[in-house]
């Protein structure tokens, strides 16, 4: 083998090697991100209103001064991840402080507020043990043994059954929906053909709509839209105090009625549900709709997973979010 060749094969070699050790040592990264939200960096750097130093990031924090190398590599890293950028204080000093990016702007808690517009809870209560743990050890068992969920076989339960029995988490969970919930309705909304689809009509139903953050935010922008949540009684029980002239809330099951309306809406529902569940909840929105020359919709918002080729980010996206279903029973749709 020529020594070109015998380079090529080593650069290759060393190129795999990195692949695996950046996925080997992904959870570095993404716990580092909870660490950082956890500790309000973004607040205190926003809140600075200039680049800030580590040495005042530090003092921001009250942490003692040998943490300061500790958080530099910290930042380091969030920096390298696109999560902080370094600027110069100002045009005469060559010292450089941390700023946000429009990624660590999401991450933000202080300075909304509605804490729904923020993605800092989808951030910290996604992370925790109870939604982690399934993958640390059970994951390759759970594909040798015959239990329903890789969940399941963790906690001893299905994951909704889980979420009914323990108030903490379910309050996480439904915290970390919730925001990812207003800001995509905020994305939706914004976007004119989206925006279209909404203007004609005169009732909605959010189908499994939790504690009402996507319907809140349809309601705001068209307070001529008699807006419904539907969701199991206990869900619906903790948010009867934000009903308003055009925004309710009731307590049922998709399975078995939904209310009518002129249009249905469904947002991360169809991939918690095998084809067969997604196929009768469809059914139950077709009755609760007028027909399609009277105007009557169904609108889905839901990842989907694509054949062709996109972005590399888009496409990771779905197949990890199509991994995590698979945990607890869904399945991202194709």
């Amino acid at each position: 083998m020529d020594s070109t060749a015998q380079g090529v094969k080593d650069t290759e070699l060393m190129q795999a090697q990195v692949h695996v050790f950046n996925h080997v040592f992904g959870f570095v990264s993404s716990m580092s991100l909870k660490c950082t939200v956890q500790l309000g960096i973004p607040d205190i750097i926003h809140n600075h209103g200039r680049p800030m130093t580590l040495s005042s990031l530090v003092d921001a924090l009250s942490l003692p001064p040998t943490k300061t190398d500790s958080v530099y590599r910290l930042m380091r890293l969030l920096v390298h991840s696109g999560f902080f950028a370094r600027q110069k204080i100002d045009e005469n000093q060559e010292e450089e402080g941390f700023v946000l990016t429009p990624s660590s702007k999401l991450l933000l808690k202080d300075d909304n507020t509605n804490k729904y517009t923020s993605l800092s809870s989808f951030v910290i209560n996604l992370q925790d043990p109870v939604f982690v743990t399934p993958w640390l050890s059970l994951l390759s068992a759970w594909f040798q043994g015959s239990g329903s969920t890789v969940f399941e076989d963790s906690h001893g339960m299905a994951f909704w059954n889980f979420m009914e029995q323990h108030p903490e988490p379910k309050n996480n969970f439904n915290d970390a929906m919730a925001s990812d919930s207003s800001l995509v309705m905020m994305s939706t909304l914004m976007v004119n053909e989206s925006k279209a689809v909404f203007e004609n009509l005169r009732s909605l139903v959010d189908v499994g709509g939790g504690n009402g953050a996507s319907a809140q935010a349809i309601a705001e922008v068209f307070p001529h839209l008699k807006c419904l949540v539907l969701d199991l009684p206990h869900v619906v029980a903790d948010h009867l105090q934000k009903c308003t002239k055009n925004l309710d809330f009731i307590g049922g099951n998709m399975f078995e009625s939904i209310p009518c309306a002129n249009a249905v809406l469904m947002k991360s529902i169809l991939y918690n549900w095998s084809d067969n569940d997604c196929v009768k909840i469809l059914k139950r929105c077709r009755e609760a709709i007028p027909g399609r020359e009277e105007g009557g919709k169904v609108i889905i918002i839901d990842v989907v997973m694509e054949d062709r080729k996109q972005e590399h980010d888009s496409t990771e996206i779905q197949l990890l979010f199509d991994m995590i279903m698979m945990t607890i029973g869904g399945k991202e749709k194709l």
